[in-house]
This record gives structure tokens, C-alpha cells and sequence, in this order.
């Protein structure tokens, strides 16, 4: 595909991803995670610590802005706009794919915002579709290029059939993981972009040695959807509204990512996160910090870094006092509250052979 049809293509991505009409038509499935109320929780609200960790940095609050799409004119301003609004709430920031710097170098700047985060928690991001055309050294090298402290991956198989430049072929794709997580040593957080992570798909990653993954499940944007109102041909507008709400539901793949990759796994829950009580049933769940992307985006496009750090800050107001409503001092010990799973949540459980109880993950 030619650097301008690239362009071309984020540019609308940026532009459809503001309508509702994008968003899964399936939930999320965190409304069936039920915390218990605490209604003697002995906490002081200003003692709840909200501190998290994620590749070895410490964060203030548990949340991370994931990778939007890169590429386009306005790449620059909001890489760089998101990573102040990062460093300012002391959580984690992605950029956009990199993908475009192989060909423009001279764009190098859009992405390198270690300026603006300062000491925070820079991730670069490639997708997953590159290590099949890319020699594993120029992947590696989009780390050092922006100062990065680690890379994300991400997977996106659906997104790819429904767009009609897309890819068709992924073999090869898990034995190329492998090799980037040895040569990134550990550095390498793989996600998914809204269709989640399944068991399956998470005991590979696992054979693969990574223990560190994003499961972006189903409910929140849909980029098939995305993809279909970009579509030309009739064949990928009727495959967008077929596959329009594929996917894993978010709270599931959490409680997966957490069951298949074991207690030192760093797992960040995100697909479809709202507001705080959103983010506390991501972390009870088993995650370790929530992910948003569009929520922040629009935030950030109406509002400006102002208006998102607000909308951050009450979000931060909402998780502390659910935390204290559930007894829980710090995030370790509010993803061991008790809680209930209910609905459909307690089905996809069911067809695991897993307890649908709440018990510790």
C-alpha cells in the first residue's frame, strides 16, 4: 500500500471513530461483574492507594492510553498532546503505529514524545501484520527510535479481512512473537484492538513467553465496523456487518488473560472502559491497570489536554471512592474483593469449566 493511501486510511479512521455508529453492538460484559458493598470498610478515602507498575515503572493511577492510529497530519499534535496529558496524571501512554517512519523518516517527531512524558511510560506500537514483511531488526529499532521503554503489538486478524487493503495471511505471526520477545527481553506488550483475547490465543502467547498483554475485548469500538463505513466494495461492507460484533467480550478475556498467564502476569484490561466503576471491575476482574483509547480521544478533541485531564481526574474520584466502598486499600487488594458474576459473563465461564463464584483469579 503507497505511504498516501496509509495516510489517507488513519485519516478516516480519526475522523469515523467519533461516531457511535462504530461501537460494538455487543456489551462489554463488566456490568456482570457485581462488587459486594462494604459497609464498614475502616478506610480513610485520602489512604486508598491508586499506584500501579507496569514494565518495571511506577505509575500514580492505574490506567494507560493505548495506541490510537499514526500516520496522519494531526499524528504529531495528538501524540504529543496525549503524552503531556500522560505525564501530567502519571499513567502510561502508546503511540499510534509507527509503521509510517520506515518510509518517512522525517516524521520522527510525531512520535518521539519522551519531551512531553518525561520520566512516564512510553510504549512504541507496530502491528502484528509487519513482522511477516519486516526484517525483526527494523521492528526492534521503533523502541530505541522514540526512547520507547517497551513495544506493542498488536493483533488484529478481523479489522485486517474487512479492510479492503487489509491482510489475508497470518502464518507465521506467533513464532515471529516469540522471537521479538526474546530479542525486546520481556519489553513486549501484545495486544488485541477490540475483538479480545481468547483462552486460546492467550496459552500461545503464553508458549510464547509473553507476560505482558492488553486484551482490548469486544464492546467497545468495533473496527470492523470501522472499516465498513470506510469500505468502497460490497464485499467488505457485507463482511463489516457480519463480523461487526466479532469478538471476545472484555470482562471475559480479563478473567482469562489472568486464569491462562498466572499471577505474574501484567495484564490491562480495556475495550468499551467508561468511567471508574468501569475500571474498578476491570482491575477486580484480574487486570492490573485499565486501557482507554476513544474515550480519551474524544476528551482530548473536545476539550482540549484540560478537559481530558478532568475527565481522568473524575474517573480517579470515582475508582478511590469504589475502592473504599469495597474495602479495598490498594489495587492488589481490589483484585481479591469479593464480587459475583452474573449473566451472560457467568456463561462464557461456564463453557470454560471455570466457577462463575467470584473466587480469587
Amino acid at each position: 500500500m503507497s505511504d498516501t493511501g496509509i495516510e489517507k486510511r488513519k485519516a478516516e479512521h480519526l475522523r469515523l471513530v467519533r461516531e457511535d455508529s462504530v461501537l460494538h453492538g455487543q456489551p462489554t460484559l463488566l456490568s456482570d461483574i457485581r462488587l459486594v458493598h462494604q459497609a464498614l470498610p475502616e478506610l480513610n478515602l485520602s489512604d486508598i492507594d491508586l499506584s500501579a507498575s507496569l514494565l518495571g515503572k511506577r505509575l500514580q493511577l492505574p490506567l494507560m492510553i493505548t495506541g490510537m492510529t499514526g500516520g496522519t497530519d494531526f499524528a504529531g499534535e495528538l501524540n504529543r498532546g496525549l503524552a503531556t496529558l500522560a505525564s501530567s496524571q502519571g499513567i502510561a501512554f502508546c503511540v499510534g503505529s509507527q509503521r509510517v517512519l520506515w518510509r518517512h523518516e522525517t516524521l520522527l517527531a510525531d512520535f518521539a514524545v519522551r519531551p512531553q512524558i518525561g520520566d512516564g511510560l512510553l510504549l512504541g506500537n507496530i502491528g502484528a501484520a509487519q513482522l511477516l514483511s519486516e526484517p525483526l531488526e527494523s521492528i526492534v529499532a521503533l523502541v530505541d527510535m522514540i526512547e520507547a521503554d517497551g513495544l506493542c503489538l498488536h493483533l488484529n486478524p478481523a479489522q485486517e479481512l474487512v479492510q479492503e487493503e487489509g491482510d489475508r495471511d497470518f502464518r507465521g505471526v506467533t513464532e515471529k512473537i516469540t522471537e521479538l520477545n526474546e530479542r525486546l527481553e520481556g519489553r513486549l506488550l501484545v495486544k488485541e484492538t477490540g475483538a479480545g483475547l481468547s483462552p486460546e490465543t492467550l496459552l500461545k502467547l503464553k508458549a510464547s513467553g509473553v507476560s505482558c498483554v492488553d486484551v482490548s475485548g469486544s464492546g467497545g469500538t468495533s473496527w470492523t465496523r470501522v472499516e465498513q463505513q470506510r469500505a468502497v466494495s460490497d464485499r467488505s461492507r457485507r463482511l463489516g456487518r457480519s463480523i461487526g460484533d466479532w469478538g471476545v467480550p472484555t470482562a471475559f478475556s480479563i478473567i482469562a488473560a489472568r486464569r491462562v498467564l498466572g499471577d505474574g502476569a501484567s495484564i490491562i484490561g480495556s475495550g468499551g472502559i467508561k468511567d471508574g466503576l468501569d475500571v474498578a471491575r476491570v482491575i477486580a476482574a484480574g487486570a492490573d491497570i485499565a486501557g482507554f483509547a476513544r474515550s480519551v480521544l474524544l476528551q482530548f478533541l473536545d476539550h482540549g489536554t484540560a478537559g481530558a485531564a478532568e475527565w481522568i481526574e473524575q474517573l480517579a474520584e470515582e475508582l478511590r471512592s469504589i475502592m473504599l466502598l469495597c474495602g479495598a486499600r490498594n489495587c492488589r487488594e481490589l483484585q481479591n474483593v469479593p464480587r459475583v458474576y452474573t449473566g451472560e459473563l457467568k456463561d462464557w465461564l461456564a463453557a470454560y469449566g471455570w466457577d462463575g463464584q467470584g473466587s480469587k483469579q
